[in-house]
């Protein structure tokens, strides 16, 4: 009987699929790693379909790779593909990205395996944040209260209806690339509104954005789920004034970050949620407050957990083979 043979999607440079690929091959799995990057420089695509031929799909890069023997696909941190250098036109360039990225979408989407967290129409499509808080407000989590608006008018009575403690996150994307002339990267966590964003708040027209009431934190949860198994650690995020707003804004010599039991109505929820949104793998982030309310404030299909992971010796990683391993 063949090996299993596990394709991870992501880019050079990344801890989390070392860790996760070396402990697969020591259990005798066949994996391969691919960057949808080095498409279609360094990479190509070979595809065949036919009513009496059968199909054909065929990947070769460092090695040729049959994807129909593939058992399961790892999305990780994989890079959209780039155009060759020898395209100098940027309408032909751009016009080549799309159509790579298209073909591979299309290819990943249809291969007859299990797909971690999911397969990518459905991960892309979970992600959607405002999705997120009315389904984990029907599956009856607490949730902040929250207004995504582009008016400046409706910004401000919320504003004044929680005396002015509330916060701001981003929609989307959490950071904005390529900013001013020194082409820097600017990040956008979780941010208390000033009395000086008041004075831009007519600026909300250009771009919408996610206000919610501040909740009281007693503790942080980083809940980390692979297939029916529940990670839970605690991020003490008050203790360091960097982290208190943000656990994003890490601080880990100063933020303890320990094992945490679910209570089991909020584990079952957690479970529900991702059945409702086809996901596999995901990272759900909860707070505790101080009477001991567990309020929801969005899921990540496809987050971090290393460093979780060696702070509180929670076997996340095993987990992940386990997943990637099982039959489909």
């Amino acid at each position: 009987m063949r090996p299993p043979h596990v394709l991870v999607l992501t880019s050079e440079d990344d801890p989390h699929a070392e860790r996760v690929c070396d402990l697969l091959a020591r259990r005798g799995a066949r994996v391969s790693v691919f960057d949808p990057g080095d498409f279609p420089v360094h990479a190509a695509v070979d595809l065949g379909y036919g009513a009496g031929t059968g199909t054909r799909r065929i990947l070769r890069e460092k090695e040729t790779i049959d994807l129909d023997t593939v058992s399961a696909v790892w999305w990780r941190r994989p890079t959209p593909p780039r155009p060759h250098a020898e395209i100098t036109d940027p309408a032909v360039a751009a016009h080549t990205v799309q159509e790579c990225k298209s073909l591979l979408s299309d290819l990943w989407e249809h291969l007859p395996c299990r797909q971690v967290p999911a397969r990518e129409s459905v991960f892309r499509r979970s992600g959607q944040k405002a999705s997120q808080l009315a389904l984990a407000a029907e599956l009856g989590f607490a949730i902040p209260e929250t207004l995504i608006s582009t008016d400046a008018e409706s910004f401000l009575d919320f504003h004044d209806r929680h005396d002015g403690r509330v916060i701001t996150k981003a929609f989307h994307v959490p950071f904005v690339e390529g900013v001013g002339d020194a082409g820097l990267t600017m990040t956008r966590l979780t941010e208390p509104v000033s009395p000086r964003d008041l004075a831009y708040a007519d600026g909300l027209r250009f771009c919408p954005v996610i206000v919610q009431e501040m909740v009281p934190k007693r503790v942080e949860l980083r809940v980390t789920i692979v297939g029916r198994r529940i990670f839970a650690a605690e991020i003490h995020s008050q203790a360091s004034n960097r982290s208190s707003l943000d656990w994003r804004y890490y601080d880990t010599r100063t933020t303890p970050h320990r094992p945490h039991r679910l209570p089991e109505e909020i584990a079952d929820r957690c479970l529900a949620l991702m059945d409702r949104l086809g996901l596999l793998y995901g990272a759900v982030d909860l707070i505790v407050t101080p009477d001991d309310r567990h309020v929801f404030l969005e899921v990540n299909p496809n987050a971090q957990w290393l460093w979780v992971e060696n702070m509180t010796g929670l076997p996340i990683s095993e987990a992940l083979c386990d997943l990637l391993l099982e039959p489909a």
